[in-house]
């Protein structure tokens, strides 16, 4: 019989969003001279812009393309994106999990344009080379609910009449991105860098900018998805003058995480904590004979959202061990995502420790143990 594990993970925060809050986080850490102010103040605007700026050095978004802050989490800044720049060209969707799927869904039942689609399974990747790059291009960097990511961006052309819209939510500051052939890019706070919810980011690039100003899309749009007043981008929301008003507390969270992002190196020290993490939780997967990756091959294989499966064990039994992690404060959230196959899915990204990654593995082994008993 598996012995029970002695030794707690410090943090058992292994929810895929939202994530953990950085090591050493807390709320009396943050700068609260904003809260109270108005976010049009002098000092509400400046707050947000440098919640912009420290974005642009930590991801190295480069001076051509535009970040704005806007409503409704990721999916509020996808949708907006969506709304205000198609119809000029047909359509291709890519989906191989929930969210793409959901895109798939707006395109084609709420805006009505007949996509293409281009579609996987869960666990695998669709196939790339499949797609034509003289359609607006929708896809996910990261499948948050598959634990698959696009390897790169090679399979995107530089020379493209479409326009490529990545829902990068899980996949940012974590992952590369290339921003030559990425045109418009969202992600929330909540994600990887364990931010409040509520919040989207929206990043342009200048052929998503033109597209914006030379096209007007045959739909009515709500105010909050106003991205353009008389033919021209309305620049004021990409330096921190907000299209409604933001939770100026969640924003200096997302301030308080960059600024933690920015000490330890940027980009690359968050990258190489969250590959450490996914690699500890590999190590596990390959010795335990129980457990498999959901992504089958490593060169598409998530290193924040990992995706496992427990082939042979009923729905309910994997239930119950993720009942019994949390029971014993040993993970929280580590549940498969509601549409995916049952099994488990376990956060690496940048603001989870290994060292606990390394501890929930032993608690894993047990939890197995009993619930096989």
């Amino acid at each position: 019989m598996t012995a029970k594990p002695t030794t707690l993970p410090q943090r058992a925060h292994f929810s895929s969003g939202p994530c953990a809050k950085r090591p050493g986080w807390s709320p009396e850490q943050l700068d609260t001279a904003s809260l109270g102010r108005s976010h049009r103040s002098k000092l509400g605007k400046a707050r947000l812009k440098h919640a912009i700026d420290l974005t642009r050095k930590i991801l190295g978004v480069p001076d051509t393309h535009r970040i704005g802050i806007v409503p409704a989490s990721d999916t509020g800044a996808y949708e907006m994106a969506m709304w205000t720049m198609l119809g000029a060209r047909p359509v291709t969707a890519l989906a191989w999990e929930s969210f793409g799927e959901g895109w798939v869904t707006d395109a084609a039942k709420q805006l009505k344009l007949n996509p293409t689609v281009i579609t996987a399974p869960y666990g695998e990747l669709p196939d790339l080379a499949a797609v034509d790059f003289t359609n607006d291009v929708l896809f996910t960097a990261n499948g948050t609910t598959s634990g698959v990511r696009v390897p790169d961006y090679d399979w995107i052309p530089a020379t493209r009449e479409g326009l490529t819209f990545a829902d990068a939510t899980s996949a940012v500051f974590a992952q590369d991105v290339d921003w030559d052939k990425v045109d418009v890019l969202t992600y929330s706070w909540q994600k990887v860098l364990g931010g409040e919810g509520g919040h989207g980011v929206l990043i342009l690039g200048p052929r998503a900018v033109e597209r914006l100003e030379t096209h007007t899309p045959a739909w009515p749009l709500p105010k909050i998805f106003r991205l353009v007043s008389k033919g021209k981008l309305t620049e004021s929301i990409f330096v921190g003058e907000t299209i409604n008003t933001p939770s100026m507390l969640a924003v200096e969270d997302y301030i308080d995480a960059l600024e933690w992002a920015d000490s330890l190196g940027g980009l690359d020290a968050l990258k190489a904590r969250a590959n450490a993490n996914a690699a500890a939780l590999d190590a596990w997967v390959q010795a335990t004979p129980h457990v498999e990756h959901l992504a089958k091959d490593p060169a598409s294989r998530s290193n924040t959202s990992v995706c496992l499966v427990l082939p042979g064990l009923a729905e309910d039994k994997v239930k119950a061990i993720v009942s019994l992690l949390e029971k014993e404060k040993a993970a929280y959230d580590i549940g498969a995502y509601r549409d995916a196959p049952a099994g488990l899915r376990i956060w690496c990204g940048a603001t989870v420790d290994t060292a606990d990654i390394v501890a929930l593995t032993h608690w894993l082994d047990w939890a197995y143990a009993q619930v096989t008993a």
